[in-house]
């Protein structure tokens, strides 16, 4: 598996996979899913996205963009997204430390998670891994799908 830039021919993998989690409503604060001019816009104005693939298949990907503008503009974002079917086998770990590498060619000094939601053991496990920082707890800072508000934990690490 190789970690990529995206191409114009993985839109439809890409918007698959973020919809999923989207749907699922238990990581990413989107509502909403995305159409496909809708995710050719949003991932079009990213700073940069990339893609796990293999023989053709697009199982993740990531998008990476300022966390902030001006004087805390040396800090980026990013978002991850793994296929279902291809969860627990090291898709993210590979996503994420992609990211770091070009994070740091796109400039970036320091990446930040603002919302980890605390039942995603596995983004915190990878987190810790690879060496991020706790920044803390937000209390009820994630509404989950079902309604219930969870608690998130920024992370960061620099670059």
């Amino acid at each position: 598996m190789q970690i990529r830039k995206y191409e114009p021919s993985d839109m439809a993998a890409m918007k698959r996979i973020w919809n999923e989690v989207v749907a699922e409503g238990a990581a990413f604060p989107q509502e909403n899913e995305l159409t496909y001019e809708e995710a050719e816009v949003f991932f079009g104005s990213q700073t940069y996205c990339g893609v796990a693939e293999e023989n053709g298949r697009v199982y993740g990907l990531y998008i990476l963009h300022p966390n902030n503008v001006g004087r805390c503009g040396h800090i980026c974002n990013a978002s991850y997204a793994v296929s279902s079917d291809c969860r627990g086998k090291g898709v993210g770990r590979m996503l994420v430390s992609d990211c770091i590498i070009q994070a740091k060619k796109c400039g970036f000094g320091i990446l930040q998670f603002n919302a980890v939601v605390k039942s995603n053991a596995a983004a915190l496990a990878l987190y810790e891994k690879l060496g991020f920082t706790r920044l803390g707890v937000i209390p009820k800072g994630f509404r989950n799908k079902n309604g219930v508000f969870e608690d998130i934990i920024p992370h960061y690490i620099e670059l």
